[in-house]
């Protein structure tokens, strides 16, 4: 069997591996809602079966909300290394219905700039972009016989709601999971042309602060110059957050922060990226944050501090004439490598107490923690995606970061003690999370092939 024959039938199933994501795309798996529950189990059901049928040893596992797929295969090559492949079935939800052009679990495919596309919810995150090494798993146990590496693969269904089922599995299961690396693709490309692998991940801390001043709401009229404002009071402390540069003002929350490496500014330089371009798509012309920064360090390797949220008094229609008594504000920060994010709580919380004044009280509540993730880019698993990415695309991949998080990295890395090869597929413009998401089928059809070209050179 060659590389060769190997591709040719990835190209010739094509049509058939586009029908097969629509399949999957058509129901509804939206872990956030109850009511669909059983739609979760039935895409669960539906990828296990179809990886049991190209010869995998597939079953669903329960957790205590949303099934978990196991699948494996010995492989043709028991000495080449094990990977472990994550996706995600579960979706978010569709609302609101009236901003799409067609059904959200209806899925359409309609021609783009780049060819056809479809668009559906989960068409991108992360269906799509999980068929892209399905669908070159398939194409090896059809030409091959079976993968030229042993695999497990894990595809939950709770990636949307914080993965809160995943790291109990994880540690319940470890020895089943052991591997030399792991796999995803639920990240993207640096755009249509060309692919990319993305190393580095910020962390979120997302929390909120509770104000309470006065015993009650007050008569603006009558304790107005006199009484404090809950709202103003927080809204003052929110306002101290940054300094006039950009920079976070929370005492120590630099002191982990690594500097980027003079190759890593190249690097990002190289890339050609417009900040200008990349705001007016939103409708802004200004950027914010650290001054004395590039744009991709602010959006890859510098940590952040947003208000996400921000409440207090009377918000109804019309006017109330009321001094709040309360005031609430949910905060997200993004963290790079090296910042602890329970650090990171202590110093907002120490932040907002030293500018409480004695007769007002705050308390705290943590919704979630990640760390940041730098993967080590001089591994064998890294050099075999780079490769892979730089035959089938003819340019070599953009090294990139990514503002965001996927909490699951930390876990593989905490729990499993394994490293991760991020290489995904998606674009800029695939509306993840928003009405119309689509995937491209140019991005299908080069992911798949990407995918096979990587195993071929790690089962070699």
């Amino acid at each position: 069997m060659t590389l060769d024959t190997l591709l040719a039938a990835i190209d010739a199933d094509h049509d058939k591996a586009v029908a097969r994501l629509m399949e999957w795309l058509r129901i509804p798996s939206i872990s956030a809602q109850p009511q669909h529950a059983a739609d979760c189990v039935a895409a669960a059901e539906w990828i296990r079966d179809d990886l049991a049928s190209m010869g995998f040893t597939a079953s669903l596992r329960q957790t205590p909300r949303h099934p978990v797929v196991v699948a494996t295969h010995p492989g043709t090559n028991a000495d080449a290394p094990r990977l472990l492949y994550y996706g995600h079935y579960d979706v978010q939800p569709a609302d609101p219905f009236e901003l799409w052009a067609s059904p959200p679990f209806e899925p359409v495919l309609v021609e783009g700039p780049h060819g056809k596309r479809v668009v559906a919810r989960g068409a991108v995150d992360d269906k799509g972009n999980s068929m892209t090494w399905i669908e070159a798993m398939r194409a090896w146990c059809k030409v091959a016989g079976g993968p030229p590496c042993p695999v497990v693969a894990v595809i939950e269904g709770e990636e949307e709601v914080g993965s809160q089922s995943l790291p109990a599995f994880l540690r319940a299961h470890r020895e089943e999971l052991k591997a030399d690396v792991a796999v995803i693709s639920d990240t993207g490309m640096w755009n249509i042309a060309t692919p990319a692998i993305t190393t580095q991940l910020r962390g979120n801390t997302h929390l909120q602060v509770d104000i309470k001043a006065s015993s009650r709401d007050l008569h603006s009229g009558m304790y107005g110059g006199s009484a404090r404002n809950a709202v103003n009071l927080l809204a003052s402390i929110m306002g101290d957050l940054h300094d006039a540069n950009g920079r976070i003002r929370l005492p120590g929350f630099y002191d982990d922060v690594k500097e980027a490496t003079p190759a890593q500014r190249a690097a990002w330089q190289a890339l050609d990226f417009s900040e200008h371009d990349y705001l007016r798509d939103i409708g802004l012309s200004i950027p914010v944050g650290e001054k004395d920064r590039g744009a991709l360090e602010r959006l890859w390797a510098r940590p952040t501090a947003d208000i996400t949220g921000m409440w207090g008094g009377y918000t109804g229609a019309g006017s109330k004439t009321v001094i709040a008594s309360e005031a609430h504000a949910k905060v997200s920060f993004r963290l790079v490598p090296g910042q602890d994010p329970q650090r990171i709580v202590g110093c907002f919380e120490a932040f907002v107490r030293e500018r409480l004044p004695a007769d007002c009280q705050a308390s705290f509540t943590v919704f979630g923690t990640s760390e940041g993730i730098e993967v080590p880019t001089d591994s064998r698993f890294i050099r075999a995606a780079q490769a892979a990415l730089a035959d089938e695309y003819g340019v070599p991949p953009a090294m990139i970061g990514c503002g965001g998080s996927i909490p699951v990295v930390s876990q593989l890395k905490e729990i499993l003690g394994l490293d991760t090869v991020l290489m995904g597929f998606g674009l800029e413009d695939d509306q993840v999370h928003s009405p119309n998401e689509k995937f491209e089928m140019r991005c299908l059809l080069g992911g798949t092939r990407s995918h096979a070209r990587m195993l071929a050179r790690l089962g070699a």
